[in-house]
């Protein structure tokens, strides 16, 4: 089984050595591909010696990855942000996942530091996914070449690119999760605030549910986050 792990990224130079090296420990053998999304810190030049293929695209964590994957040579595509740290075996956990043929794709479960906003953002994020068929980026979703062509790769929206793509694997077969953690980096709610990012993110999830359009929900999201975690794009 192929893997290909598809990296988005703009302006990473701070961490992106750091994390494709964790990565080609815990993937080996996997074709890394790192999407930039017109970084002007250096980060592809700095991520070029690290990977297998360095592409470019517009700034948009869709394009990105859309433009990664048809990049790619893998059967299996998994989606990987570069703040994150991937469980050991990963590989081998996503390949007894995958050998059931009627399973199109799947996630990790992600862990956050041990303060209790980030024990209730785990646990909203993951029951409330598994009732509303909802998962973000962060969760490292992998899926099949066949299944992610057939679905028409990510839809290009501003916001909630990640959610809408995982419910459209769901038509195509079984997505099953993992129990193994991706370990997830609590930069943004550093920088805008643990309660507050927590509320937006379960606010904007509500309002998803209930019909309210991405570009409705992204410019939500800016008004609400100041700006200082950008939905478009990766990190």
């Amino acid at each position: 089984m192929q893997f290909s792990i598809i990296v988005p990224v703009v302006n990473e130079a701070p961490l992106i050595r750091r994390f494709l090296t964790h990565l080609r420990e815990r993937a080996p053998g996997a074709e890394i591909i790192v999407a930039d999304g017109g970084s002007i810190d250096g980060t592809a030049e700095l991520a070029a010696d690290l990977c297998d293929r360095l592409v470019e695209s517009q700034r948009s964590r869709a394009a990105q990855m859309n433009a990664g994957a048809n990049a790619a040579h893998g059967e299996i595509l998994w989606f990987v942000h570069a703040d994150v740290e991937v469980p050991l075996q990963c590989l081998d956990e996503i390949a007894r996942i995958m050998e059931h043929s009627n399973v199109v794709g799947g996630y990790f479960r992600i862990r956050l530091p041990r303060r209790l906003v980030y024990r209730l953002t785990d646990s909203f994020a993951h029951y409330t996914g598994m009732l509303f068929r909802m998962r973000c980026g962060d969760h490292g979703i992998f899926c099949r070449r066949t299944a992610f062509v057939h679905v028409g790769g990510f839809p290009m929206v501003p916001l909630m690119e990640d959610v809408e793509f995982f419910r459209r694997l769901h038509r195509c077969g079984r997505v099953v999760h993992s129990d193994k953690r991706i370990v997830v980096s609590p930069r943004r709610y550093e920088a805008i605030g643990r309660a507050r990012l927590t509320f937006a993110y379960g606010f904007i999830a509500t309002l998803y549910i209930f019909g309210v359009s991405p570009s409705m929900l992204a410019s939500i999201y800016k008004r609400m986050c100041c700006d200082c975690c950008s939905p478009a794009g990766a990190g």
